[in-house]
């Protein structure tokens, strides 16, 4: 299948997983009582409000390659509105990556009871199917322990306070961090950012399939 092909059919899952997650992470704040994001617009199913342009380059390059890696602009958060930041910060920031599981899901679920046939229902399968890897792919890839992704809040939240407070000295250095990491990965073939997604995105996918089958 031709490349711009690839990225006609995947465009419209790239654009709603991202900002799925982003919304996610609005929502969940809103909820816990930080109303920054939404009054700078973010609570928000409109993709511009929420896309990165070098993100969402790096996604649909990524996804063509047969993976993706890839990022919206961070919703802002103010701590000082949560009732308890430290066990807030860690539920805000795991909201994007649980959304994208959830949209993998319903989307399995979908996938697995469509009717195959027809050049109309064949491409809905291939977006279907493409949307699945994006979500899975979104989710497990932001959940790299590596500033800024959610991953990194994730850990930081779980950690006891005095290293949570060392390990958020790394915040700075942490785009630099991640560029080496997919820089170097890309060149020397290492396979670590691939194998982070690809295992437990597998593992999701046969999960939800086996529950589908059941029905």
């Amino acid at each position: 299948m031709p490349d711009f092909t690839i990225l006609f059919i995947a465009m419209p899952a790239i654009l709603f997983a991202l900002t799925f997650h982003e919304y996610a992470h609005a929502w969940a704040a809103f909820k816990l009582g930080d109303p920054t994001a939404r009054s700078m617009g973010r609570l928000s199913l409109n993709p511009l409000v929420h896309l990165d342009p070098a993100g969402t380059i790096m996604l649909i390059i990524t996804v063509m390659s047969g993976f993706g890696i890839g990022w919206a602009k961070p919703v802002p958060v103010d701590p000082r509105y949560l009732r308890n930041p430290r066990k807030d910060m860690l539920w805000i920031a795991l909201a994007g990556p649980v959304s994208n599981i959830i949209l993998a899901f319903i989307l399995v679920g979908v996938f697995t009871h469509m009717p195959s046939g027809g050049a109309l229902t064949d491409t809905l399968r291939q977006m279907i199917r493409y949307g699945i890897i994006i979500n899975l792919a979104l989710a497990f890839f932001n959940m790299l322990p590596i500033p800024p992704l959610d991953g990194s809040r994730v850990l930081k939240g779980l950690l006891p306070p005095a290293q949570a407070q060392r390990y958020g000295q790394l915040e700075m250095y942490g785009p630099m961090l991640l560029i080496g990491l997919i820089i170097a990965d890309q060149m020397l073939q290492l396979g670590i950012i691939r194998t982070w997604i690809a295992v437990p995105a597998q593992i999701s996918l046969r999960l939800m399939s086996e529950i589908f089958s059941s029905f």
